[in-house]
């Protein structure tokens, strides 16, 4: 692994190692970790509320004076106030109620018990999930903050570009295709993330000896990163080999001490084997790779297809939140890749 490269030179860190921007789990105590040990840690802020992120933000700090960044992201397709533009089909929101009968009675027959939540809402969150202003509003956060690394799980940074270099954060975002790449190096980021099928959660369809190569070939000089299936020095060292100058890692940091996810979740990341997920809708409506779960499977064995993000998160959410209450981790998918059996 190549010390003091571009990478590092950029982003002010000594090795050239980004901890994944997962959503939840990359919290400030993990994100802090990381970047304590000369790496960049990057807070996993998609599904935070503005006023989440500002705490989050502020407790990093607490944490570590080396850089940091915060992953959140920028859908192109969200009307304003509203829903995902849908170009064919029903209405998502005339299918709701239906899921969510249908997730009921999923938990019936699992014995899984509805969890009441305490919700307090900030004056500042007060804003539909998933909606134009909901984006806007956590880049908000983000210039206000001065946050040392911004990273765009998904879509373009571009119409940010011009605020965020003005407070001097680096800019960095995740692709999945060569023709996004194009796209992203035009607008001027830092690095961009080549994230293949192997990595956990929302990935490509691509895998990741395919895709990391090709992107290095489109981006134009822009330093790339490789990710997907990268849990120790050979994969860091594939990924290098592939023309990567760094490496984003996510599903090896989730059975850390620091991750902010439940310990029956951990441990259901460290028993499973390299045949152990699937790629699956059920959980947000965009396919991501996930450990097998009863809950996945009773979405491959059903007769529908999950509703298309966001609405899939909202069928599935009470059983998750159930599942993890009562520790049952069988019903519970958790976004990962299996770990080598020597990790």
């Amino acid at each position: 692994m190549m010390k003091n490269n571009r990478i590092c030179q950029t982003f002010g860190i000594d090795y050239p190692i980004f901890l994944a921007g997962m959503g939840g789990a990359a919290c400030p105590k993990l994100a802090a970790a990381v970047s304590n040990a000369g790496g960049l840690g990057v807070l996993g802020a998609a599904a935070c509320t503005p006023s989440q992120m500002r705490r989050w933000i502020k407790e990093t700090k607490e944490l570590t004076d080396k850089p940091f960044g915060i992953d959140t992201l920028l859908p192109m397709s969200v009307r304003s106030g509203g829903n995902l533009k849908q170009n064919e089909g029903k209405d998502p929101t005339e299918l709701l109620a239906e899921y969510q009968k249908m997730a009921k009675d999923f938990m019936n027959e699992h014995g899984l018990k509805m969890v009441e939540l305490d919700r307090q809402v900030d004056e500042e969150d007060n804003l539909g999930f998933f909606t134009k202003e909901f984006f806007e509003a956590q880049m908000e956060v983000v210039i206000e903050e001065k946050v040392p690394v911004y990273a765009a799980g998904l879509g373009n940074p571009a119409p940010w570009m011009e605020r965020l270099r003005a407070n001097g954060t680096k800019v960095m975002t995740v692709v999945g295709a060569v023709r996004h790449t194009v796209k992203v190096s035009s607008a001027g980021v830092d690095a961009i993330v080549a994230q293949g099928h192997d990595a956990g959660g929302h990935n490509s369809p691509v895998g990741s000896m395919a895709l990391i190569p090709q992107v290095v070939d489109a981006a134009n000089g822009t330093p790339v990163l490789g990710a997907g299936g990268i849990s120790d020095g050979r994969g860091i060292a594939a990924a290098f080999m592939l023309g990567a100058e760094g490496a984003w890692i996510g599903s090896a940091f989730l059975a850390s001490e620091e991750a902010d996810i439940f310990d029956h979740q951990k441990q259901a990341i460290i028993d499973s084997t390299e045949e152990g997920t699937v790629i699956s809708k059920s959980v947000t409506g965009k396919p991501a790779r996930i450990i097998r779960s009863a809950w996945t499977d009773f979405w491959e064995r059903s007769e529908f297809d999950p509703l298309p993000m966001p609405f899939q998160s909202g069928v599935a959410g009470p059983v998750l939140q159930s599942a993890n209450k009562d520790q049952k981790a069988r019903y519970k998918p958790r976004f990962c890749r299996p770990r080598n059996r020597d990790d």
